[in-house]
């Protein structure tokens, strides 16, 4: 081997990547590991953990696992875990599973518990679907609502029969 030294990082592991102080960032960010904030992102942040140090500030929305904000932040945060430290200022909503808020922080927006699970796809039913036909057929409404196969086509009076 020759004298230079390589190294191999996984995601997800590992040290956090860091955006130091002095690094101002327009765009979005993703990595499934740790991501550390010491200076400026305008963008949308997707991480599986963030610690924001108290001169960071992102513009943007915040998706993670677990979120630790001494920061400032201006956006929506989303995380199973949200710690709110005394010198963090948030403008906008949190959304978590578990909140921890220390004296001083400030916080301006909704604060709303929310699981992580997957919600179900909405269904179309048929009353939905009916509404339409009710309002433009005129005639006996209750014959269109109980009819499966109703058609603004047919008159209420043959869809009744």
């Amino acid at each position: 081997m020759g004298t230079g030294s390589r190294t191999t990082r996984t995601v997800g592991g590992g040290s956090p990547s860091i955006i130091g102080a002095d690094v101002h960032i327009q765009g979005n960010l993703t990595t499934a590991g740790e991501l550390q904030i010491d200076g400026q992102v305008e963008g949308d942040i997707k991480c599986g953990s963030l610690t924001m140090g108290e001169n960071g500030s992102v513009s943007g929305s915040i998706d993670a696992d677990s979120a630790v904000i001494k920061g400032r932040i201006e956006g929506k945060v989303q995380a199973k875990q949200v710690r709110l430290e005394k010198s963090a200022h948030v403008d906008g909503d949190i959304f978590h599973e578990t909140l921890s808020v220390e004296a001083g922080a400030q916080l301006t927006g909704k604060v709303i518990y929310a699981s992580r699970e997957p919600e179900a796809p909405a269904k179309l039913t048929a009353s939905s679907d009916t509404s339409k036909k009710v309002s433009s057929t005129g005639g006996s409404n209750k014959a269109l609502l109980d009819s499966p196969t109703a058609d603004t086509g047919k008159s209420s009076q043959a869809a009744a029969s």
